[in-house]
């Protein structure tokens, strides 16, 4: 036994010394070549005849043969001695390569992921990564189930056609969104904070129903920032999760929250590490005050005010950081500005990245930083903000790379998508009877961020139709310019015994002082035609029939600190308007127009919204004011009674005439029914309003009263697909005999 073993042990030793002898080639003979040239698998070969090789050196010639991509098959063979003989088989030439069954995705996106190209060498590890490629692709597309197949079809001298069969399968959408963890704010409202959106009908025109794990990544920051905003500076979001259903048609994204407490701000200080800046001058920047819920957003507006007042005084390279301590017992928490000196750096380049239809000017405009300015992270930030809400991109990503020691590149790499919008709508109201809805919209129009829209509503009391032109913009300032021509055509018969025509246009400016102050100045001709009126109509309206011109010129300051312009909760908001007409045309007016709305939420679902609104208009000249111009009091004015059914009316002909003053307001509570998922909320209320008589009325022909009228009630709003849908039942507490009340009305449209 012994001997056997030891034999072995013999055997091991000299076959390892022979793999380790060098082996002498005094001549190389290759075959199996078509097109490449002899040079140029030597060289790639590295092995001279007459070379001394070991089985490594032979190890790596292979290697470094088949990394070249130019052959299917390799063979190397010593067995003669001298002699190293090289077999290969060459990869064929595709001719063709074409792209079968594709649908959704056009040819010109795939052959640009793809890098088997026609004339270039098939190899099959290239062609696995195509189809990655390929289905990375229609992945991003929200198509899960495609398959790709890759088809090679032989042809004459070593060339192939290329074939990527592709079956797309349907495209794999949002079915459900769930939340976990939220206590304070219901699965609707974080639904509408969202990017990604639940698969509709009527989303048919919208990439947001799609899946895309960088839009949920974005919608984790959104739901970040919506608490953030609201007191909760603990919030995070724990996990969400996308999962792809069995038949793999659809996704169910889940996210799980945890809020945290509310908290309050207890107090706001600034500790400056910059000398001779008086702390009062810094202190007046600051957006946050104590005894407000937390806001982050008020914090960072803060940072960015600070930072900028700073500058304004020579210190550039400073540095501005808000801390946080949080007293979780009292749920309250102290904000802490602490400013120091920053490192000396300036801004190189800015390097924009994936705008392929958006222009880069539309895109620096929005930089709150110049190439050649101090490096300033605030505005940065401030930046960014301001790309993300133009809503033209699904991804925002702004990166400093570092040039040298004191310079450094901002890298913007962006994802466009879809701004174009198409809605069409189909209902019922009892202003309108069955009305027809559509409408067409660019916000990114030709890449340069111009807005036009188109919309057609066509009822069976009124015809609007209307075109719009918005650059935001203008001359190269931050200044909103547009244009509008619309026309309507309106029934009120049932009220008033008249139809009313008006076609016109407007010009339009817009300026911001503030985010939350701004002032809009506009011009507007149009003409009014007073028409069809009945032959049984009052008085006062006959001897209006007929055409009018006006040549108006007006103007609305408005301060907007609501938390949400769509559905507020808290917050106010405040505007003033007047117009001048008599610039030309034959109606002569001055006109003013107030309006007032707090809201406040309990409990983070009853929301209280309080209201007043008035308007003043009076002829000049010799002129009275024409039946369009006037107030009408009832509908969505005052609740309970109808369109005009409050106020000025002829004892003959029962016909509503409008006043020249108007004064409204109430108070309303909106709370939860238990339908928050589908968007439905219950609401209570009270209205109260006034409204002054028409110039020249003869109380022994008109029916008049300044008493207030009020309705109390209740209903329902819905944030349908179709829009928001109001639904009132109302119940006049003061009115007049001769008023007219409406118990029910059904709306649609949003309104403050």
């Amino acid at each position: 036994m012994k001997k056997i073993f030891g034999a072995i042990f013999l055997t091991l030793v000299f076959a390892s010394f022979e793999a380790m002898a060098d082996y002498t080639v005094n001549r190389i003979d290759i075959s199996g070549l078509r097109r490449v040239e002899r040079e140029t698998v030597m060289s790639y070969l590295g092995i001279e005849e007459k070379d001394n090789v070991s089985q490594a050196d032979l190890d790596n010639a292979f290697k470094n043969l088949y990394a070249t991509g130019l052959f299917a098959d390799i063979k190397m063979d010593t067995s003669k001695a001298g002699v190293l003989k090289v077999v290969v088989v060459e990869n064929p030439i595709i001719g063709q390569r074409a792209f079968d069954g594709n649908k959704k995705l056009d040819d010109k996106i795939l052959e640009a992921e793809v890098q088997s190209a026609p004339n270039s060498l098939y190899s099959k590890a290239k062609v696995q990564q195509d189809v990655k490629r390929i289905l990375e692709i229609y992945k991003r597309a929200g198509r899960y189930a495609v398959t790709v197949e890759p088809k090679i079809i032989d042809r004459d001298e070593n060339r192939v056609d290329l074939i990527f069969e592709i079956d797309e399968g349907p495209e794999a959408k949002i079915n459900k969104i769930n939340f976990f963890g939220n206590k304070h704010y219901s699965s609707a409202d974080l639904k509408d904070v969202l990017m990604s959106k639940e698969s509709r009908w009527y989303r048919f025109f919208s990439s947001a129903d799609r899946y895309d794990a960088e839009r949920m990544n974005y919608d984790k920051e959104l739901l970040t920032q919506f608490y953030n905003q609201r007191g909760y500076a603990d919030f995070r979001v724990v996990s969400a999760v996308a999962e792809l259903t069995p038949d793999k048609k659809s996704f169910i994204l889940n996210f799980t929250l945890e809020e945290g407490p509310r908290y309050l701000v207890r107090s706001v200080d600034i500790n400056s590490g910059i000398r001779d800046v008086p702390l009062e001058d810094l202190y007046a920047e600051v957006e946050i005050e104590a005894g407000e819920w937390y806001n982050a957003k008020l914090v960072e507006k803060s940072v960015s005010a600070i930072t900028d007042e700073l500058g304004k005084k020579g210190f550039v390279f400073i540095d501005v950081t808000p801390q946080l301590v949080r007293h979780t017992t009292s749920k309250e928490i102290d904000v802490h500005f602490v400013i120091k000196e920053g490192e000396r750096t300036f801004v190189n380049r800015i390097n924009i990245h994936g705008n392929t239809r958006t222009e880069d000017e539309v895109i620096r405009r929005e930089f709150r930083i110049d190439e050649g300015d101090a490096f300033n992270v605030s505005k940065i930030k401030d930046s960014r903000r301001n790309i993300e809400n133009l809503n033209y991109f699904s991804k925002v990503d702004i990166q400093s790379v570092p040039v040298d020691a004191n310079k450094a590149d901002i890298d913007v790499n962006l994802e466009e998508k879809s701004t174009g919008y198409f809605n069409i709508g189909v209902g019922y109201s009892t202003v309108n009877g069955a009305l027809v809805s559509a409408g067409i919209t660019e916000n990114n129009f030709q890449g340069k961020g111009q807005q036009v829209s188109l919309d057609a509503s066509v009822s069976e009391r009124s015809n609007d139709y209307s075109l719009s032109f918005t650059e935001p913009y203008f001359l190269g300032r931050r200044l909103s310019a547009g244009a509008d021509l619309f026309y309507s055509d309106e029934d009120y018969q049932d009220e008033s015994s008249y139809d009313n025509a008006s076609v016109g246009g407007r010009l339009r400016l817009g300026w911001n002082y503030t985010d939350d102050f701004y002032q809009l100045l506009r011009y507007t001709i149009r003409q009014d035609e007073i028409k069809n009126v009945d032959n049984g109509a009052s008085r006062y309206i006959k001897a209006e029939e007929g055409k009018s011109t006006g040549s108006i010129i007006g103007q609305t300051l408005v301060y907007d600190k609501r938390d949400n312009a769509m559905r507020p909760r808290e917050g106010y908001y405040l505007s003033f308007g007047n117009d001048v007409s008599g610039l030309g045309g034959d109606e002569k007016y001055l006109k003013f127009d107030v309006r007032a709305y707090q809201f406040y939420t309990l409990a983070d679902y009853w929301t209280f919204k309080f209201f007043a609104n008035g308007g003043y208009v009076e002829g000049y000249g010799d002129e009275n004011v024409r039946l369009s111009q006037r107030y009408y009091l009832g509908g969505n004015t005052l609740r309970g009674f109808e369109f005009g059914g409050a106020g000025a009316r002829d004892k003959e002909t029962d016909d509503s005439l409008g006043g020249n003053w108007v004064v409204y307001g109430g108070a309303e509570l909106s709370f939860p029914i238990g339908l928050e998922e589908v968007g439905i909320r219950g609401r209570t209320f009270f209205d109260i309003g006034s409204i002054g008589k028409p110039d020249n009325i003869d109380s022994k022909y008109v029916e008049y009263s300044s008493k207030p009228r009020a309705s109390a009630g209740f209903g329902f709003e819905w944030f349908s697909p179709m829009g928001k849908i109001d639904v009132d039942f109302g119940f006049p507490v003061m009115k007049e005999a001769y008023d007219k009340k409406e118990v029910f009305r059904l709306n649609f449209g949003t309104s403050l």
